[in-house]
């Protein structure tokens, strides 16, 4: 019999139920190839099963056994079905388990006295019983399918509304017989697999088997990414652009009136991006550096060299708050020295008395044209829009990159002519994601702090010591030091056990009375947030309790305590850009997380924010922690989620996969051009080779 193509539309065969159709298609599976890429989550030895367990454990169990008894229980509005379930992977009936659905009255029509099931969850005690709440389960209905159900390493794909792992299994398994195999494309180069490969990622005999298959197939996926990231790469490399050399004359003013020296990471870093803006080629470069690290005054440099070859620069900020910032930044070292910036938000249109006067000629020649249209635009989303108008846009900055989409990065670059691009996070970023998310970037890294910064010590404390803590706060006040109180809502919230900013401010006046608090949060107006701001920048306001409005760009030397409510709440690289808002002065600092009896996985978190202050092991730590998830979501980078590779089991893969493919465009530089057929053939409808910025 002749085999399908695995282009072949699935509504066309007879083989697949019309109501799972649907099921399929919000799955994304459309095609029989769509099939057979749909991996397994997870595997169950369904040969020898776990023994049931008696005792608590955050292991999953995998569990082969008879139900004894089944009961549906109502507690006022909950409603809980109950099954009892008894061993049988051994033979030998015995060591109950009770297992539990809460509000889920559909589970009573699925499981049945006798009925042969396999359950995975985690164990927990309750009162003196062994209990698995919500465990994924499968009913063993029958001898003729144990050939795919059971008896063997047993596949788990990911499911979705319609559609049970045990009916995808199914289908999945009935692909692999349709399809011809040979004739999916395998990219890596050399590649002698044959169409067994599929078949054993899928329905493997061992885990032997099943590490060999995933293996080669990770490597393909992988090698797919690096050839379009890669290709993005070289496609704005040999795009040309326009040469920005400036003299560095500006610059050079400008060091003369800085307090500090610049770091050697910072001259290394600049020096990258001005030689970027001085090739004849679009810059395309990811600026990361931790909180703290200087990267503003690098954002500035830059801007000013495009300024001195007579272009326009624009700096876009998340936030108004931290938009302001930069404006107010750039204004005080720029004005002495007659260099125009404009500052342009949704609530704000305000140019500065940057400019030459006769006190201060200014160094800005007129080289850019009419001093009415400045050379130096900070702002908002508000420059995505119709009102924020440039004159020949030649260097673009995006600060906290990853606040924004592609969309919203990407209009702001089409309204420039062959810009540069400069995008900048203070999260720093593990190297395998940045080999994948931003591989089409060139990437440069500022490590460590200026000199001069106080050490800030982490330290995770219970509730219950908040009287310590509010005395402690308030003879730092005393000393003349400003504090945060970070809160996870704006309100209170009947889903959620957590404290709001709104009803804990009033707390904290009573508290720290007479010392005047502030309240700033994301639902007040930029006026109100401008004024609370304003108002600690300036020192009359001694505490701000606030939402994590506050998490990028907010620098007030003199505050040096910040407390976290509710830390666990909390992502750990968040805490990590909060805690940044301290330690910013010379004076030590002080970042209490305060959380009621975390649990494991809480205490893991907290925990390594109270042994590192390194930005890049806490974001090791955080992928670690959280795992990757849809790290390659389309919202972000365009970019589909990885269907096999797991960015910290196969890093290595990862780096090994870029390296061949860069040597595979040097050699052939068509594979550039996004129609050329080995491109295609692996983007095929889900990942177009369009430049992640652009």
């Amino acid at each position: 019999m002749s085999r399908l193509s695995p282009e072949t539309p699935l509504d066309g065969l007879d083989w697949i139920p019309r109501p799972k159709l649907t099921a399929l298609k919000r799955l994304g599976i459309t095609t029989l190839g769509d099939l057979i890429r749909h991996f397994p989550r997870r595997y169950e030895d369904r040969i020898k099963f776990d023994h049931f367990p008696d005792m608590a454990s955050e292991r999953a169990f995998c569990l082969f056994g008879v139900v004894r008894k089944t009961a549906y229980r109502r507690f006022g509005p909950r409603r809980i079905f109950e099954a009892r379930v008894e061993d049988e992977s051994a033979g030998v009936l015995g060591s109950p388990l009770l297992c539990r659905w809460f509000n889920m009255p559909w589970i009573q029509k699925m499981i049945s006295n006798d009925d042969r099931i396999v359950l995975f969850g985690k164990p927990r005690i309750r009162g003196s019983q062994v209990v698995m709440e919500h465990p994924e389960f499968e009913i063993i209905e029958d001898e003729a399918g144990r050939s795919i159900h059971f008896d063997r390493i047993t596949p788990v794909h990911p499911a979705g509304d319609g559609i049970a792992p045990r009916a995808l299994r199914e289908l999945v398994h009935r692909a692999l017989e349709e399809a011809d195999l040979s004739s999916i494309p395998l990219l890596w180069p050399g590649a002698s697999e044959g169409p067994e490969i599929w078949k054993d990622v899928h329905f493997p005999r061992s885990f032997e088997e099943l590490e060999a298959a995933r293996s080669r197939l990770v490597r393909e996926e992988f090698f797919g990414i690096q050839l379009v990231v890669c290709s993005r790469h070289a496609a704005v490399r040999g795009a040309g652009g326009v040469v920005r050399a400036g003299t560095g004359e500006l610059w050079r003013e400008v060091e003369k009136t800085l307090p500090f020296q610049l770091t050697p990471a910072q001259r290394e870093v600049m020096a990258e991006i001005s030689a970027d803006l001085a090739a004849p080629f679009r810059m395309n470069r990811l600026l990361q550096g931790d909180v703290g690290s200087g990267k503003t005054l690098v954002a500035l440099r830059a801007m000013l060299q495009a300024a001195e070859s007579g272009w326009q620069a624009a700096l876009m900020a998340p936030t108004q708050i931290l938009a302001e910032q930069h404006y107010l930044n750039f204004r005080r070292i720029l004005d002495p020295l007659g260099i125009p910036v404009v500052l342009r938000t949704a609530s704000r249109k305000e140019e500065s008395s940057g400019g030459p006067t006769d006190a201060s000629p200014g160094l800005f020649d007129g080289t850019h044209g009419s001093r009415r249209v400045p050379s130096l635009v900070i702002g908002t989303h508000a420059l995505l829009f119709e009102g924020a108008e440039f004159e020949k846009l030649g260097l673009v900055v995006i600060d906290e990159q990853h606040k924004f989409g592609v969309i919203q990065r990407s209009r702001l670059i089409a309204r420039a002519d062959v810009p540069d691009v400069l995008v900048m996070t203070a999260t720093p970023i593990p190297r395998t994601i940045t080999q994948t998310l931003y591989g089409d970037l060139d990437v440069s890294v500022i490590r460590g702090k200026p000199p001069g910064r106080g050490q800030v010590v982490t330290a995770v404390r219970e509730p219950s010591k908040l009287p310590d803590i509010t005395a402690f706060l308030r003879k730092k006040i005393d000393e003349g030091r400003q504090a945060y109180v970070v809160y996870p809502l704006v309100d209170e919230s009947e889903k959620l056990e957590a404290k709001s900013a709104r009803v804990e401010f009033e707390k904290w006046r009573e508290l720290l009375a007479p010392a005047e608090v502030g309240l700033v949060h994301g639902r007040l107006s930029p006026e109100e947030k401008e004024s609370a701001m304003r108002g600690f920048r300036e020192g009359r306001i001694a505490a701000l309790v606030a939402t994590t409005v506050i998490e990028v760009g907010v620098d007030v030397p003199n505050a040096c305590i910040m407390i976290i409510e509710n830390a666990g709440r909390f992502g750990l690289s968040q805490i990590h850009q909060l805690r940044g808002r301290i330690g910013r002065g010379a004076e030590k600092s002080y970042c209490i997380l305060l959380h009621e009896a975390p649990d494991d996985a809480t205490k893991a978190k907290l925990a390594a924010l109270e042994n590192s202050s390194d930005g890049f092991e806490i974001a090791e730590a955080d992928l670690r922690l959280r795992g990757p998830g849809d790290i390659l979501g389309t919202a972000q980078s365009g970019f589909p989620p990885l269907r096999l590779g797991d960015l910290l089991r196969d890093g290595d893969v990862m780096t090994e996969a870029r390296t061949v493919a860069r040597e595979i465009l040097e050699a052939d530089p068509d594979l550039v051009q996004p129609g050329h057929e080995i491109l295609r053939r692996f983007v095929d409808k889900s990942l177009q080779p369009t430049s992640t910025v652009s």
